[in-house]
């Protein structure tokens, strides 16, 4: 680790890169500053007070505070705006409410917090590209770098968008990007479709008659209908859904009864899980589906059920032109052979998802790790440095290269 805080040691081409790679070490001692003190979502204090600071510092135009509750916003002009172009840039701010389970001196200084996801280096990663493009304007239009707090559930961006982000900024194109363990670190990938599925969340509230479990024919168990809800669901996709569409239910907690009754049959069993697609289509599929089995399984049992369908995160959908174009940004930066153009979608959600609904853009994966590397959400986990300078190239590179500056 001292070797890197000392030289970038991941090389890439271009002249932001090698001006970014000079400021490495500021860099990642910017991350583990944050890594250190972790927020959860719109309680992102420090994070943004932070983030406040150094484009202040690096000479950034304006600097918008409060937007979204805790979200930051900053915008650079470039040496013309004559284009009247404008590009946004998105980095996600929150950590998860998890525990660290790392001995490193910048681990998490708060119990049951840390940054499991990496979006302590999203956040450091803007920061670098927001200080390269104040420093050398080599664009024509304007810049605008979106701190956006309450990533991990949420809906943040949601939160800023209702909070009049585009239409205080109006951006022609929007970027986010997410570090990814499983490419390798020099590595860049997405797709023109589909990046991550939508995640809606389930509850499943199903009610019977408690009675005495040594009597159950007395009784309706509600257990008994749970367990065979959870059973029955599983058909939903594999006969309904067709296989190119793709989705997944997961039913992942019950409550029901008393652990220290275990001769009561209680009167209510409760499920909750998630559901995961690609499309509306599929989702009204799954939603209607859901609804219809859980009643009928209960009703064959004398029980009912009722199904709560919600809608957190929408899917992820990159614009096509504009994944072709960030393809090619990465391509300059790594060349073609550490550019995955066609990456396979995750059944992961983002509210990025968000922002592409209301404006054209792409979502890119920067790689961080490769084989036996430590996945995201893991006690264990932490961002890799090393690309830092690769990931604010790509942001600065995505501005630079969508807003040229014309010779006159």
């Amino acid at each position: 680790m001292l070797a890197q805080m000392q030289a970038t040691r991941l090389k890439a081409n271009g002249r932001a890169f090698a001006r970014i790679a000079q400021f490495h070490p500021e860099l990642t001692s910017f991350r583990r500053d944050l890594h250190a003190h972790p927020e959860l979502g719109f309680e992102e204090v420090y994070t943004a007070g932070r983030v406040q600071e150094a484009l202040k510092v690096c000479g950034v135009d304006e600097v918008h505070s409060g937007i979204g509750k805790t979200g930051v916003v900053g915008v650079i002009r470039g040496r013309s705006t004559a284009s009247g172009r404008m590009v946004g840039l998105r980095a996600d701010m929150d950590a998860l409410a998890m525990a660290e389970n790392n001995e490193f001196a910048w681990r998490s200084a708060k119990a049951g917090m840390m940054h499991g996801c990496g979006h302590d280096g999203h956040t450091a990663m803007l920061v670098g590209a927001a200080r390269y493009l104040a420093e050398t304007r080599n664009f024509d239009g304007t810049a605008v770098v979106i701190f956006q707090p309450g990533e991990e559930g949420f809906a943040g961006a949601k939160a800023m968008i209702e909070d009049g982000l585009f239409d205080r900024f109006p951006v022609q194109a929007v970027y986010g990007m997410h570090n990814w363990p499983g490419l390798k670190p020099g590595t860049i990938g997405l797709n023109s479709g589909p990046m991550m599925a939508a995640a809606d969340r389930v509850s499943i509230e199903i009610t019977g008659k408690g009675g005495h479990g040594a009597h159950p024919y007395l009784a309706v168990d509600p257990v008994l209908v749970a367990a065979h809800i959870i059973t029955a669901v599983q058909s939903i996709v594999s006969r309904n859904v067709r296989p190119v569409d793709g989705a997944v239910i997961s039913l992942c907690a019950m409550t029901a009864g008393d652990l220290h009754s275990m001769s009561v049959i209680p009167n209510k069993a409760c499920l909750v899980g998630t559901v995961r697609a690609f499309s509306p289509d599929v989702q009204e599929l799954v939603e209607r589906r859901l609804t219809e089995l859980c009643s009928a399984v209960a009703l064959g049992f004398g029980a009912t059920a009722k199904v709560d369908y919600e809608r957190i995160y929408p899917p992820t959908v990159n614009n096509a032109e504009h994944a072709g174009f960030a393809a090619d940004v990465a391509e300059s930066l790594v060349g073609a052979d550490h550019v995955v153009r066609d990456l396979e979608p995750s059944m992961g959600a983002e509210d990025f998802s968000f922002m592409l609904q209301v404006k054209p853009g792409a979502y890119l994966r920067i790689g961080q790790g490769g084989e036996g590397s430590c996945m995201l959400h893991n006690p264990r986990y932490d961002f890799n440095d090393e690309i830092l300078p690769l990931g604010a190239a790509l942001h600065a590179g995505l501005v630079e290269q969508s807003m040229p500056l014309t010779s006159a």
